[in-house]
């Protein structure tokens, strides 16, 4: 009996293990990770995978149609450690191919944190590039060169970047070869 009762405690604890990791992470399920970038690419489809509607289900945010585009998450900079917007971020490198795409950031919980109501999110038709046309951007709650987006101090957030009629998972291809770089400048 007493087998029976560890088995089964054992199961119970491995599958809603399972459950919590592939909603949260997922990315042996159904989400596609490049560095700290996450995205669910089928979200949109009009027969996602279980996994897919199960991550919906349990954020409750609007999706994007597969048509219409993908965002990809970083809830961490490149070294691993948790964004934090007391921090300067150096967001920098290409952007996968899409025709217009927008670079917000945003709390746990998905309200935009930007400080300034004129500019919510760094987009592609306004922002400078490097020589080699390259995003380089930067997130900071104190005055950064070149591209800035001006966040509220706070504690942790995350970055959102969306591409819109992206080539991203279009005709077949399901791989993203490089994302932007996030680098931690510097904390006070």
């Amino acid at each position: 009996m007493f087998r029976l009762l560890v088995g089964l405690a054992v199961a119970i604890a491995v599958g809603f293990g399972a459950s919590y990791y592939a909603l949260t992470d997922g990315r042996l399920f159904a989400a596609v990770r490049v560095g700290p970038w996450a995205a669910w690419p089928q979200v949109g489809q009009p027969l996602p995978d279980p996994y897919t509607r199960a991550y919906l289900a349990r954020s409750g945010h609007l999706q994007l149609g597969y048509a219409e585009g993908i965002q990809f998450v970083a809830l961490t900079d490149d070294a691993g450690q948790p964004l934090n917007a007391n921090c300067h971020y150096r967001v920098s490198g290409r952007v996968p191919g899409a025709s217009f795409w927008t670079l917000a950031a945003t709390d746990l919980a998905g309200a935009n944190i930007a400080a300034s109501p004129e500019l919510t999110a760094l987009h592609s038709e306004r922002v400078a590039r490097s020589g080699d046309g390259a995003l380089v951007a930067s997130i900071s709650p104190e005055l950064a060169p070149q591209n800035w987006l001006e966040i509220e101090p706070g504690g942790p957030f995350q970055l959102q970047l969306t591409l819109y009629d992206a080539v991203v998972f279009s005709g077949g291809n399901t791989t993203v070869d490089a994302m932007p770089s996030i680098e931690r400048v510097g904390c006070p």
